[in-house]
């Protein structure tokens, strides 16, 4: 069954009763084909487990109570227990090889597997047309198999990506949430369409899809959304331009600050901080000195990240008289982990026991900086 044996057993056995056209009907045929005496059979069908109790233990003992809860399952309250339908593929196959007398009529009941990888990936890529439900299970299967390297789904997959069009929202999103498993420079068109769709409800993945395969031309339409209505596609293009690491979008971020909305603001402050550079810092220094908010933590951590050049103005800010900007100082330096800042966040930590707004001390939040950087430094150590 190749390399991928195990996954194609799995991948089979949780679909392969979803896929039977009279289910119960399938399940008796499967209990039958175990060499169960008929009462037995019955007993399963009407849902009488307890009834089972008493059966002798073999081989197919175990395949046919697992065969026997699906059924009660659907014939209970109609819903299929998926963790019962992953084993039945693989028990089948295994008490085929232990009892060859009754493989036959097993694999008579069951439906045959796939013969490999490649047979099991193009039923899935044809599933992609069928209903949403199907189409839904056949993407997550396609996106297993492109984890497992298997080219014909890395192409399935790319087909969807191409095109946002014909795409199912969650579909498409669910592709493009994993598009460095799959995306290359040939889904840059096709991306960018979707990018310029701005009405599309799958737009920010289209953002971030563009940033993580590296297309530098989404900068101007990401740039665009970060005017957009919904705060989801705002931060998602932050986060894009973040990734893309584009000095150009600075002033655009920096306006991003004063979002209406929390995770916007912080996720603009976040694309500043990889971004780097005097222009973004300068912007990130202006919002925390000018707005002065106890909460601002997304500010420092931001400033923190621009490296270097940042340390001495923080180490500055730890004399400031204000405690919330001391204790944002502080909790930035210690994201640092540079030798400069340990000083000063220890005598802080010793000596400083004004209060913030919120009520906790400086020295509390220097102490919290001194254990970042120096969780910091013990997994640089250990790389």
């Amino acid at each position: 069954m190749t390399d991928h044996r195990d996954a194609v057993l799995r991948l089979w056995g949780r679909q392969l009763y979803e896929r039977q056209r009279e289910p119960l009907a399938w399940a008796e045929a499967v209990l039958e084909a175990t060499g169960r005496p008929p009462t037995a059979v019955t007993a399963a069908m009407s849902g009488r487990l307890d009834a089972l109790a008493d059966s002798p233990w073999d081989r197919a003992q175990l395949l046919f109570r697992t065969v026997a809860k699906l059924a009660a399952n659907l014939r209970g309250d109609g819903l299929y227990d998926a963790d019962v339908g992953t084993r039945i593929g693989p028990l089948a196959l295994r008490l085929g090889e232990l009892e060859p007398p009754i493989a036959g009529p097993l694999g008579d009941a069951l439906g045959h597997p796939p013969d490999g990888p490649a047979s099991f990936v193009t039923v899935q890529a044809a599933e992609l047309s069928s209903s949403r439900a199907i189409r839904l299970r056949a993407i997550d299967a396609l996106l297993e198999w492109a984890e497992l390297g298997h080219p014909q789904a890395r192409a399935a997959l790319s087909e969807v990506a191409s095109d946002h069009r014909p795409q199912d929202v969650t579909v498409w999103t669910k592709a493009l949430n994993r598009i460095a498993l799959f995306g290359d420079a040939s889904l840059e068109p096709g991306l960018l369409r979707a990018l310029a769709d701005t009405g599309h409800h799958g737009v920010r993945w289209s953002a971030l899809a563009c940033a993580e395969l590296g297309f530098r031309r989404a900068v101007p339409l990401c740039t665009a959304l970060l005017e957009h209505p919904d705060p989801m596609v705002r931060e998602g293009a932050c986060e894009a331009l973040g990734l893309l690491e584009e000095h150009a979008a600075v002033p655009a971020l920096a306006a991003r600050l004063d979002d209406e909305t929390t995770w916007v603001r912080s996720r603009a402050a976040m694309a500043l901080g990889q971004i780097g550079g005097d222009q973004a810092l300068a912007a990130l220094w202006q919002a925390m000195l000018e707005r002065r908010n106890p909460k601002a933590n997304h500010l420092a951590s931001a400033i923190a990240a621009c490296g270097p050049p940042a340390v001495d103005d923080l180490i500055a800010l730890t004399t400031d008289p204000d405690p919330d900007l001391r204790a944002q100082a502080c909790r930035a330096l210690g994201s640092t982990a540079d030798d400069r800042a340990l000083p000063a966040l220890e005598h802080i930590a010793a000596h400083d026991l004004a209060k913030t707004t919120l009520g906790g001390l400086v020295a509390t939040a220097a102490k919290q900086g001194l254990r970042t950087a120096h969780r910091i430094r013990a997994r640089t150590a250990s790389t």
